[in-house]
């Protein structure tokens, strides 16, 4: 009687589990005869890659890794297999943007306004991205907490983070901007004063600190601030900067900030970039870069060029790239380490640039970016090579679960449809 009510206690478990997630979670899932980039080590022209329990058990030539008993074997001949896309600047989510009733508000968190169901996400998932930066607007100074997150699926944003807690641990980054987004209405008018305003803010939480350290009793303390909070964060080196800027003046600006008050930075878009390749590679600042492919924006970025890739790597940068999405599409991202081959990045680097950079500098590489035993299995099933036009993400799995299957009709839409898809339309709310 007791091993039948085991029996059917597991048997329960096991119908209550979210259908195809239960089997990769519990199954030992084989992906075998693919081309495998692992990022981390040399192409392996014909692969075998081990998952089980969310994360990646073995990777490896053919013949050289066991094959666990029981484990569900995929014949991945002719594919390529490579980490899952690493997205470092992203607006997906449906989130607010930036709040208008400032200039800096370092308080306010994105985590706080995103939709866990917005079909952004599935489009993304279509494009082989798996962990992304979301952000609020760039139309202010300071727009508040960024929020790295990991596309499972989930009903709540929590389900979502990397972190267990978002009030006690850093969930993301502080986004700041400098340059012409910022300037006008009820903020600085002119670059000067951005600059002067930010360093005003930084000095206001140097003083939090210094009196947090100082106080021998909770009476000492001074009164909580949301947004010394956050600043406290970055100042302890917990939370990154991830600064909006594009002019070779603006990208020297926002190094000269950081060094000023010792904060961790990456510099996004960086549209001037090889302008000032070897200043940033002094100054040891990573860079996030994004590319377009068709003339257009603002003036202030008239000179973004595609050799911002291949110049940050000679000058010795790490070099990610990102979407920006809806500025680019996440479903096209791959293009961007195509891009930046062709204008003279190496292979290697532009690879990297999509995964393992972009995985730094959200302090999330131990656990994504590389085909590594250990790491969460996030990858993507491609079907040829990377770089080339004709290639399409026919599959991207998260943490060993399959979240996007280009061949699903319910789920194609996704990667095939317009701009705006509507899960109603193309992919059914139960995946």
């Amino acid at each position: 009687m007791k091993k039948l009510l085991v029996f059917s206690l597991a048997l329960l478990t096991g119908l209550l589990l979210v259908p195809g997630e239960a089997s990769s979670q519990q199954q030992a899932q084989v992906f075998q005869g693919a081309r495998i980039i692992p990022i981390a080590g040399e192409v392996i022209p014909s692969g075998t890659l081990v998952v089980q329990d969310g994360a990646i058990v073995a990777v490896g030539a053919e013949g050289s890794v066991s094959v666990p008993s029981g484990a569900q074997v995929h014949d991945m001949s002719g594919k390529v297999i490579m980490p899952g896309l690493v997205d470092t600047h992203s607006h997906i989510g449906e989130g607010d943007g930036g709040d208008g009733s400032a200039s800096l508000h370092p308080d306010v968190r994105i985590l706080d306004a995103i939709d866990p169901n917005s079909d952004s996400f599935y489009k993304a998932l279509a494009g082989g991205i798996t962990s992304v930066n979301v952000m609020p607007g760039s139309g202010h100074l300071m727009s508040g907490r960024t929020v790295y997150l990991k596309l499972r699926k989930s009903d709540t944003i929590e389900g979502m983070l990397f972190v267990d807690d978002p009030m006690t641990e850093v969930a993301g980054g502080l986004k700041m901007a400098n340059g012409t987004n910022p300037l006008g209405g009820s903020g600085p008018g002119t670059r000067a004063k951005s600059a002067a305003m930010v360093r005003e803010l930084f000095l206001q939480a140097q003083e939090y600190k210094r009196k947090k350290e100082a106080a021998e009793s909770p009476e000492d303390m001074p009164t909580r601030d949301l947004g010394m909070e956050t600043l406290l964060e970055v100042l302890n080196g917990e939370r990154i900067v991830h600064n909006h800027t594009h002019r070779h003046d603006d990208i020297l600006t926002a190094i000269r900030l950081s060094q000023e008050f010792g904060y961790r930075l990456v510099l996004q878009h960086v549209s001037e970039a090889w302008k000032v390749a070897d200043e940033i590679a002094e100054a040891g600042v990573p860079a996030s870069i994004i590319t377009l492919d068709s003339p257009g924006g603002k003036l202030e970025a008239v000179d973004i060029s595609y050799d911002n890739g291949p110049a940050l790597e000679n000058a010795g940068v790490l070099t990610a790239y990102h979407t920006d999405d809806g500025i680019t599409d996440s479903r096209l991202f791959l293009r961007s380490a195509a891009f930046g081959v062709r204008a003279g990045m190496s292979r290697d680097k532009a690879l990297e640039a999509m995964t393992i950079a972009g995985a730094k500098m959200m302090d999330i590489d131990r656990r994504t970016g590389t085909l590594e035993a250990g790491k969460d299995a996030d990858f993507i099933v491609l079907s040829g090579d990377p770089l080339s036009v004709y290639t399409h993400v026919e599959q991207t799995w998260v943490e060993g679960v399959k979240r996007f299957d280009r061949s699903d009709p319910d789920q194609r839409g996704y990667a095939t449809g317009g701009y705006d898809v509507f899960r109603g339309h193309v992919y059914s709310h139960g995946h």
